[in-house]
């Protein structure tokens, strides 16, 4: 329908067509981690303006992915702490593409330089341009220089283990390139 306008436009004296816009925008992602069953209201306010949820494991119970996937479409993966309810629902390891950007997501990833066996070799075959993973309840943000890949570890959201804050993730994908990383740290453990 466009290229016939042009077409037509071509032969009216005096009329430029306009260029073509595309006019999809960046997707806006909300990622957090090792929720192990709690629940915070100050999921859906964080990621009100999000496009997706992304749950990097441990969710710990059906109600808290029931309540992320009912709010904006949601992709996760189980983590060691998840029953056969939660395995049944989410894979161990997500591998899709966003916006242009390859993503890996597996709940036991380690780090740069140090990555988890049950992993290494996918990542050193065929990196993706972000790996998330979670586990450590430890919040990380790292490039691997000799991967080309982006790595995020969101903390933990939840109040189990030994973190001190509880944290969340949101960053935008736009064609290929991640932007407008920001960490939102939730509040103290109670």
């Amino acid at each position: 329908m466009i290229f016939a306008l042009h077409i037509m436009l071509r032969f009216v004296p005096n009329i430029v067509p306009l260029p073509i816009i595309n006019k999809k925008t960046m997707t806006r992602i909300g990622l957090l981690s090792d929720t192990h069953a709690f629940w915070d209201d100050k999921y859906l306010k964080y990621f009100e303006n999000c496009d997706e949820i992304w749950h990097a494991g441990d969710i710990g119970s059906v109600e808290v992915a029931r309540k992320l996937s009912a709010f904006r479409p949601f992709r996760a993966v189980y983590g060691n702490i998840d029953g056969q309810d939660i395995r049944r629902l989410y894979p161990q390891t997500n591998r899709f593409t966003v916006d242009g950007a390859e993503v890996l997501i597996k709940h036991i990833g380690g780090y740069p330089g140090n990555y988890d066996p049950s992993i290494r070799g996918s990542l050193l075959v065929k990196p993706p341009q972000l790996f998330i993973s979670g586990h450590s309840h430890i919040l990380k943000v790292k490039y691997d220089k000799t991967l080309d890949m982006l790595h995020i570890n969101p903390g933990a959201a939840g109040i189990s283990g030994f973190h001190k804050v509880r944290t969340l993730v949101r960053f935008c994908i736009d064609n290929g390139e991640f932007k407008d990383l920001e960490v939102i740290e939730l509040a103290d453990k109670l």
